[in-house]
């Protein structure tokens, strides 16, 4: 889905950490936002990303 490459240099728009890739989504691993793949493309916004525990 996500190439090894471009998740490496990817990362959370708020804090700049690394994210993973957790299913269907890229997940902040500071903050625990989760940031949609829509088409194969991340959408690393912060207003798109769902909060941790919701």
């Amino acid at each position: 889905m996500i190439d090894k490459e471009l998740l490496e240099i990817l990362a959370c728009p708020l804090c700049k950490t690394p994210v993973e890739l957790v299913e269907d989504r890229l997940v902040c691993t500071h903050c625990g936002r989760r940031y949609p793949i829509r088409d194969g493309i991340p959408v690393m916004l912060i207003d798109e990303a769902e909060l941790p525990g919701s």
